[in-house]
């Protein structure tokens, strides 16, 4: 089943958390709704991209509107695909929610156990990976495109919640869309990084479609490094939706040939005054 619904033009949301959990914003915007022109149309959330800033500071105000929450208790990230995370709170909010130059340089993820402070990353076509230990409070945000996947961003999620004393068996996973297998062709360089973390695992997530190329399925390498980490694998849910795929829907870095806009990844806890 599909984990993430469409709200409306702008926003996919993580309908089955955000009922079970009150107060929990969590999902992905689209590319429809916002005021970005040309390449970047229309709602285009990534200030690194070359668009016009007021439109992208336009368009996040926007967004916050219809989340209700604030953009100035929202953080943002100098995404550079490697795996820093950072463990965030309230004195940080604001913090690259309208500047780039603000934003967490070098992080590719955040956490937080805080109410009111949104955690936000930029993608067209890499793997958004949210995280939930429900018990704990804890919520949480990664980028994992091919080189972060490998680096194991994933993995090193949980290790980091386990050291703020929180058992894998007790986080919950959803892997958000990103480009597909059909769609994301990789070389023998990629698949053999794959092949060292993946020494122990029958099912790989590639398949060989030509001499030196293949196909790589970016959803099931992550969940596969999540269950190695202690994750059960019921408490691991995919996506099936794919940003190259959905030209309507999502813009794609690789379809669109590196001149294109970018969705937002969000999660957060409203504080109790701002549920609705």
């Amino acid at each position: 089943m599909e984990p993430f619904v469409k709200k409306n033009q702008s926003l996919l949301t993580i309908e089955s958390w955000m009922k079970e959990f009150p107060g929990l914003a969590a999902g992905i915007t689209t590319k429809s709704g916002g005021v970005s022109k040309g390449e970047f149309k229309t709602l285009n959330l990534g200030f690194h991209v070359g668009d016009i800033v007021s439109d992208v500071c336009s368009n996040r105000e926007n967004v916050a509107k219809q989340l209700n929450f604030p953009l100035d208790h929202w953080v943002g990230a100098e995404q550079i695909h490697e795996t820093v995370l950072k463990k965030v709170g309230a004195i940080d909010r604001g913090k690259g929610s309208d500047s780039y130059e603000q934003a967490f340089k070098g992080t590719d993820g955040f956490y937080t156990n805080e109410e009111g402070i949104l955690l936000t990353l930029a993608f067209a076509d890499c793997v958004p990976l949210f995280f939930i230990a429900p018990e704990k409070r804890m919520i949480g945000a990664a980028h994992a495109g091919w080189k972060g996947t490998v680096a194991q961003i994933a993995r090193k999620m949980v290790d980091s919640w386990k050291n703020e004393g929180i058992d894998p068996k007790d986080i919950h996973v959803v892997i958000g869309p990103s480009i597909c297998e059909k769609c994301y062709i990789v070389d023998n360089r990629v698949v053999k990084l794959i092949e060292n973390i993946l020494e122990d695992v029958d099912r790989k997530p590639y398949n060989l479609i030509s001499e030196g190329q293949f196909s790589l399925d970016l959803h099931a390498l992550n969940q596969l490094i999540l269950i190695k980490a202690g994750i059960p694998e019921k408490q691991i849910v995919m996506s099936h939706l794919c940003t190259s795929c959905d030209q309507e829907l999502f813009f794609s870095h690789r379809r669109d040939k590196g001149k294109t806009g970018r969705m937002l990844s969000f999660i957060g806890w409203k504080e109790i005054s701002n549920y609705s």
